[in-house]
C-alpha cells in the first residue's frame, strides 16, 4: 500500500509540470493543415507564449485537474509494480533486473488499463478551445464532467477507449525498460 499511496503523490507532484507540457503537446497534435500559414502555432514555444499572452498562467494550466485525476491512477501503477515485483521475487528464479521489466512492464498494463478513460477525458478537456484572443473557437466544456459525458454522448462506452491498442502495446516495452534502467542506477548509487 505504501507504494500505491507513493505513486499517488508522485502524480499529483509532477502534474504541475506536466499538465503545461502535455496541454502544449495536445494543441500541437491538434493542427491537423499541412499549409505552415494556416496553423495556429508555429511549435511548441509559439503555442505556449499565444496562450500566456491572451490567457496568462490560468490558460497554460487548462486541464490541470483533469491531470491530476489521471495521474491518481498512479495508484494502481505503483501499488501493482510493488506487489508484481514481491510476486516474482518469491514465486520465480529470476534475475532482478528481470523481476524489474516483467514488473515494470505489467504494472504499466494495469495502470493504462484503469486510468485510459479519464486520460481520453483528460485531453478532450486539454484541446478544447480556449476562446478569447487566441482565435481557436468557442469553449465546449465547462469542467470534466461536461466532457465525459461529451464522450459518452458522442460514442458510448467505446469512446473512452479510442486509441487504446497502440498505447496499450507502446506501454509495456516502454515502461519495462525504463523501470529496468531506473531500478539498476539505484542499485548502484552509494
Amino acid at each position: 500500500m505504501g507504494h500505491a499511496l507513493a505513486g499517488v503523490m508522485a502524480g499529483a507532484t509532477v502534474s504541475f509540470i506536466a499538465a503545461p507540457v502535455e496541454h502544449v503537446k495536445a494543441r500541437l497534435q491538434i493542427q491537423y493543415s499541412s499549409v505552415k500559414s494556416e496553423r495556429l502555432y508555429t511549435g511548441p514555444v509559439d503555442c505556449a507564449s499565444k496562450i500566456y499572452r491572451f490567457h496568462g498562467l490560468r490558460g497554460i494550466y487548462h486541464g490541470l485537474s483533469a491531470t491530476l485525476f489521471f495521474r491518481s491512477f498512479f495508484f494502481f501503477w505503483w501499488g501493482s509494480y510493488d506487489v508484481f515485483t514481491r510476486l516474482l521475487a518469491e514465486k520465480t528464479a529470476l534475475s532482478t533486473p528481470a523481476i524489474n521489466f516483467w514488473a515494470g512492464g505489467l504494472s504499466a498494463q494495469v495502470f493504462w488499463i484503469t486510468s485510459y478513460p479519464s486520460d481520453v477525458v483528460k485531453q478532450r478537456i486539454m484541446t478544447d478551445p480556449l476562446a478569447g484572443g487566441l482565435g481557436d473557437g468557442e469553449r465546449k466544456f465547462a469542467g470534466w464532467r461536461d466532457a465525459a459525458r461529451t464522450v459518452y454522448r458522442e460514442n458510448g462506452l467505446r469512446g473512452y477507449w479510442r486509441g487504446f491498442l497502440p498505447c496499450f502495446l507502446r506501454a509495456f516495452p516502454a515502461n519495462a525498460m525504463a523501470l529496468v534502467a531506473f531500478e539498476g542506477v539505484m542499485r548502484h548509487l552509494p
